[in-house]
């Protein structure tokens, strides 16, 4: 008798067996799950946030010229476009309107390249110029800061023309922000869309002078315009065609609804 049991004692053991494991594998057969230690970082979210690289540089650039009235300025400006160079002209702090173009590296680099253009008749007298405050090199982001709102405060009373920072006799939004920044030595994108993805995001909370502000102002919501932050709710810009450059308010009942979102370049 026990011979003959045998075979069903080792049967009921193999499928006590199998019951034993698949109820563990029902339950999860795997080693469980530790918390995370008190005092370790979060682990990273599923989405890392966009990196912004740093604006090019503008180390040294080209001056040329200086002219008492816009008009004769932003021809100059043209003029040298149309040879292929990068021209736009500026109000600089004596009241004169002046053209640069072009950037380099190096200073022997912009020498050498205005020599080659004055030997062309392309230009006569020019001036080679490091753009931008001291603090630009030296780290100090509050003289930036205020050397970028006053740079933008020239600008004011400038007539408004759609297409160009440096065409006819004025300047789009994105001209100008582009050309206060390259005043300051930074190469900022030339249209708004541009300029708003190559910023670093910033809140509403933490605006600060100098920090570029955006709009949608057409139909879609794509960002079709822009300004320079000055400070206390107030931003400068080219508001639209037959207008002056001008400072408004960000609670501005046409300009408030259409906030889009300010960017940091420094």
């Amino acid at each position: 008798m026990v011979a003959k049991r045998a075979p069903f004692q080792a049967t009921r053991a193999h499928l006590l067996l199998g019951l034993i494991c698949t109820a563990l594998l029902l339950s999860g057969c795997t080693s469980p799950v530790k918390p995370m230690p008190a005092g370790l970082p979060n682990p990273p979210p599923h989405a890392a946030p966009r990196v912004v690289p740093p604006l090019p540089a503008i180390q040294f650039t080209i001056q040329v010229g200086a002219f008492s009235t816009i008009g004769r300025a932003a021809r100059y400006a043209e003029h040298m476009k149309s040879a292929g160079l990068d021209a736009y002209y500026f109000i600089d702090a004596d009241g004169l309107y002046k053209v640069r173009f072009e950037r380099f590296d190096t200073k022997e680099g912009a020498h050498g390249r205005a020599l080659n253009l004055q030997a062309q008749g392309l230009i006569s007298d020019f001036f080679i110029i490091r753009p931008g405050p001291a603090s630009l090199r030296t780290g100090r982001q509050e003289h930036l800061q205020e050397s970028i709102v006053q740079t933008a405060r020239r600008f004011i009373g400038i007539p408004y023309r759609w297409g160009g920072a440096s065409a006819g006799d004025g300047f789009d939004c994105s001209g100008l922000a582009m050309t206060v920044y390259r005043l300051n030595g930074m190469q900022l994108p030339r249209n708004a869309y541009s300029q708003y993805r190559a910023g670093t995001p910033i809140g509403w909370d933490t605006l600060a002078p100098g920090d570029l502000v955006f709009f949608a102002t057409g139909r879609s919501s794509r960002i079709s315009h822009v300004g320079i932050y000055a400070g206390q709710g107030r931003f400068i810009h080219a508001p639209g065609r037959g207008k002056r450059i001008r400072t408004s308010a960000l609670s501005n009942s046409y300009f408030h609804p259409r906030y889009k979102g300010a960017r940091r370049y420094y």
